[in-house]
């Protein structure tokens, strides 16, 4: 699947684009409205992550131009918050919105709702992942030990879900504030400890003795598989 991903923050651009190729997609970038108009229609994209406020042509703009030629389906990436903001981005065309910051675990399962919703991933992805005895389904964002709910907190799906996609490798609790908890608690890394914690309670048939989320002494957590 092709994305086509156009900001004018270079660094933040060059971050989706890693956490999407590392997810199997192909990805085409741009800096502004108009390179993001030529690209959908000379490249073809399955799916448009789009920022609204970029020289040359705005994000709203280019997205009403695009809508002249194509269904592909736009994320719109704004750091307006307000719902009559929204509610010009959907008038535009936008199928979604996104308010930055955002977490990049967030984007990528809007992506692939967005990708499903449209049909136009054909090979997509199953929206279960399971390893051993604990199942997460990625559109319901609902968690499962041993086909039994278990509920779970936004911040704790999201860590298991990181976790889950990158069986056995361990990271660090630096590594997992960065990624999962972005700009909001950087300074305080015991809130990883803690949400490990609970999820083992939520999730470990023996909180005390995990089967699953593990602890590398002295580096980090990983998920055993």
């Amino acid at each position: 699947m092709k994305i086509l991903v156009v900001d004018d923050e270079a660094l933040l651009v060059k971050g989706i684009r890693f956490n999407l190729q590392n997810e199997g997609y192909e990805v085409i970038t741009g800096s502004n409205g108009l390179e993001a108009v030529q690209a959908a229609q000379s490249q073809m994209p399955d799916l448009i992550v789009l920022d609204v406020m970029m020289p040359e042509m705005d994000g709203l703009t280019a997205c009403a131009r695009i809508r002249e030629f194509s269904n592909v389906p736009i994320i719109l990436l704004t750091a307006k918050t307000s719902d009559m903001d929204k509610l010009i981005g959907f008038d535009h065309g936008a199928d979604d919105y996104l308010t930055k910051p955002f977490n990049i675990l967030e984007l990528k399962a809007r992506i692939r709702a967005l990708l499903r919703r449209s049909g136009a991933d054909s090979k997509a992805e199953s929206n279960q992942l399971t390893i051993g005895s604990i199942t997460l389904d990625l559109d319901s964002r609902n968690a499962y030990r041993a086909d039994q709910l278990v509920e779970l907190t936004a911040k704790e799906f999201d860590v298991i879900e990181h976790l889950m996609r990158n069986p056995n490798r361990v990271y660090s609790r630096e590594n997992l504030l960065d990624t999962i908890w972005a700009y909001e608690y950087r300074s305080d890394i015991r809130t990883v400890d803690v949400h490990i914690r609970r999820l083992r309670e939520k999730l470990e048939e023996n909180p005390a003795e995990p089967n699953y989320i593990m602890t590398k002494w002295g580096v980090g957590y990983y998920f055993r598989k």
